[in-house]
């Protein structure tokens, strides 16, 4: 990446979670050998899933495929384009030692289900009067660690129902009721959204419709907190991979960077209408966009297997309340970012980390609903195989980034 082209950058270059810590047991479990990291091919991961897993839902379009697990909250292990490639993270070592890890179970998986905030006066993930620190920080279980129930199956798609209650930081309690459809997008479809014909590639697309419902008796408001829709995808690193985010003109930081502290220069480069965040899997490290200045697009390039990854999302720029996951009391509680990008690493030299992957994540606005009202979030990944030349003008359009600008 410090290989940038410096003009293109003139031209325009056309939330992982907030977490602080864990335990070094916890990185033993989870941390990748390299055997593991190179377990990359679509049949070995579902050989393995339904081994440990069997009711290990596949859905197939074609050669389009994609393996979902109920046991993991109807979470997206992986999709393939071929039959071949792997695209979604999977932590081997830890769905095989068939232990349950306090703070958080990093199974892996290209689409999961959260909810937010993470951190805060209003935060879903520390109890009341607790410090923000990495002893006090645990996932909820139904989000983490616990099913979801399957409703409903056909061949392209799976819808999955969970009610769960929460107590936020401040002591108010929270019935929510979740549903998630996961579902394979069709050809024609992506070449609609990406605006141009795929024939060329290879490509799959996998989308998750997530709705919460307000199941208790009082309306959530801004007083006592308000949850959102988070969904994350881990991806396979690797030492040339980048997420790219293109950002909209305006007043305000384009990239917040400030999650665990500032990135050294050659991990974040900025540019007129985008910028390049290294995800090698090296330093941990995370960024942000906030919704006055996010476009409806983020993307990830892998040079080395020519590999375009897009993730789209529900986006409506008038809405600016979005909670804010900091692990602090908070001045601006709905002030947080829309989209976020994880790279994982070590918590510090020399120590494990939690595997060899990165993160891109969307968030709904603040979910401030009258009992029984619903608010919906949809996440769209799509990954595209193929000539660089094709790639790069699908980027250039939606990512306002030239590929050849990546460091291969």
């Amino acid at each position: 990446m410090n290989k940038i082209l410096l003009l293109a950058f003139g031209c325009g270059l056309l939330a992982c979670s907030g977490r602080k810590s864990a335990t070094t047991d916890e990185h033993k479990t989870a941390n990748m050998d390299s055997a593991t990291t190179n377990r990359n091919t679509f049949n070995e991961a579902r050989h393995f899933l339904q081994e440990y897993h069997h009711d290990l839902i596949e859905l197939k379009a074609g050669d389009a495929q994609a393996l979902i697990c109920p046991a993991y909250q109807g979470r997206v292990m992986t999709s393939t384009a071929d039959g071949q490639a792997s695209y979604g993270w999977i932590n081997y070592e830890l769905i095989q030692s068939k232990k349950i890890l306090p703070h958080m179970n990093a199974f892996g998986g290209e689409d999961r289900f959260w909810l937010g905030p993470e951190g805060g006066q209003f935060a879903l993930y520390f109890k009341k009067g607790d410090p923000f620190d990495g002893e006090h920080w645990q996932t909820p279980a139904a989000i983490d660690s616990e099913p979801f129930t399957l409703t409903k199956k056909t061949e392209t798609s799976a819808t999955f129902t969970r009610q769960v209650e929460l107590v936020n930081y401040s002591g108010s309690l929270f019935n929510i009721g979740i549903e998630r459809t996961v579902s394979l997008v069709s050809k024609p479809e992506i070449d609609q959204l990406l605006g141009e014909k795929t024939d060329s590639l290879k490509v799959v697309g996998v989308r998750s419709d997530n709705v919460i419902t307000n199941k208790g008796a009082q309306t959530w408001s801004a007083k006592t907190g308000l949850p959102s829709i988070w969904i994350l995808g881990m991806m396979n690193a690797s030492p040339a991979t980048t997420v790219i985010v293109p950002f909209q003109p305006g007043a305000g930081q384009p990239i917040n960077d400030s999650y665990f502290g500032k990135l050294p220069a050659e991990r974040l480069i900025i540019g007129e209408r985008s910028a390049l965040f290294k995800a090698d899997a090296n330093y941990r490290s995370k960024i942000g966009v906030a919704p006055a200045r996010a476009t409806k697009w983020l993307g990830s390039y892998d040079p080395g297997t020519k590999t375009l990854t897009l993730v789209t999302y529900t986006f409506d720029s008038s809405n600016k309340q979005y909670v804010n996951s900091a692990w602090e009391l908070q001045k601006e509680p709905f002030s947080g970012d829309v989209l976020n990008a994880y790279n994982d690493g070590p918590m510090k030299p020399g120590q494990p980390q939690m595997g060899k992957f990165y993160e891109m994540e969307s968030s709904s606005p603040a979910a401030a609903l009258a009992p029984s009202q619903s608010m919906q979030h949809q996440h769209t990944t799509i990954h595209l195989q193929g000539p660089e030349s094709q790639l790069d003008k699908i980027s250039q359009r939606l990512l306002l980034t030239r590929l050849e600008t990546i460091e291969q």
